[in-house]
């Protein structure tokens, strides 16, 4: 059996801007996901995807033919595909063409999967897959990711590291360095779920399509929160940081911030992670203050101890 796993991760700073070369902070996270490979009697893949609670959430079966064209042409699959399984054949067959040699003719491999999140917390569904599946293909995962849903890649540098790291992106090429994000003000950090869904390519999309004027200067303006925010030393200093850095990335995507939105009469700081709109929220204060969300129906509360490595 070949066993593979992968963190899932949290982008703390540079959302968006991460793409056009912002050093941003990213911090894997203690929930990921797992793919098994075992042999199997039928030629082919057979793929098995479970959730959290151990519930089947996928199944179906490739030939290798359908691999290597992209291409359903068996009964199972060709009655009303879902969007799911058109997908995992695109990356395999994307997988394949990077490393023919992987799967062999007249084989069969069953694949099983699990998550250690449920599917909507928007830790990295996506990008533990495409990191699995490119260490079970030994192939390239920023290739792979960029040739099937795209993006800047950080997810990709969550998933093969085990502390926070800076994720910046130079002249085409990565930069990714270990960073002594320790803070001793960690129990007064909370994640808090929204309890909705953002597509992370569709937020890449609209940032695409916001105006660039004097980009270069807000995107300088990034990297600095980011060094400082990694040297904070107390809550009030790292506060501020956060409250700086939202102010900059609404106006950059003519977008409110999720407080004004959301919480405006919190006491503490509240910033949005990732795509704007959806998934989580990064909320300081203390356990007593986290009733604020629970009492306006936000019961997805985690400490920052039990979220990161």
């Amino acid at each position: 059996m070949q066993s593979f796993y992968s963190n899932g991760k949290l982008l703390i700073t540079g959302e968006y801007v991460v793409l056009d070369g912002a050093l941003s902070l990213t911090l894997p996270t203690k929930f990921g996901q797992s793919l098994e490979v075992v042999e199997a009697e039928d030629h082919g893949v057979a793929w098995k995807a479970l959730d959290k609670e151990n519930k089947v959430w996928l199944t179906c079966f490739f030939k290798l033919e359908e691999i290597v064209n992209n291409k359903f042409n068996n009964a199972q699959n060709v009655v009303d595909p879902s969007k799911e399984k058109i997908k995992l054949l695109e990356i395999l067959h994307l997988a394949h063409s990077m490393n023919k040699n992987n799967l062999k003719p007249h084989k069969g491999y069953a694949v099983k999967t699990k998550l250690d999140f449920p599917k909507n917390w928007g830790l990295g569904t996506s990008s533990t897959l495409i990191n699995n599946i490119a260490q079970w293909f030994k192939i390239n995962p920023y290739e792979l990711l960029e040739r099937s849903f795209g993006g800047s890649g950080y997810d990709i540098a969550a998933a093969q590291n085990i502390q926070p790291i800076t994720y910046q992106i130079h002249d085409k090429k990565r930069s990714i360095l270990k960073a002594s994000f320790d803070p001793v003000f960690e129990d007064e950090l909370f994640f808090v779920h929204l309890n909705q869904k953002q597509n992370s390519r569709e937020s890449i999309l609209h940032y695409k399509q916001q105006p660039k004027t004097e980009l270069a200067a807000e995107i300088k303006k990034i990297s600095g929160i980011t060094s400082q925010l990694i040297s904070s030393e107390t809550i009030e200093e790292f506060k501020l940081l956060l409250e700086i850095h939202e102010n900059i990335i609404s106006k950059l995507i003519n977008t409110p911030k999720v407080k004004s939105e959301l919480f405006s009469d919190y006491s503490g700081t509240v910033k949005s992670l990732g795509g704007w709109g959806g998934d989580f929220i990064l909320a300081t204060g203390t356990i007593s203050d986290m009733n604020y969300f629970t009492e306006k129906g936000y019961t997805t509360i985690v400490p920052f101890s039990e979220m990161i490595l």
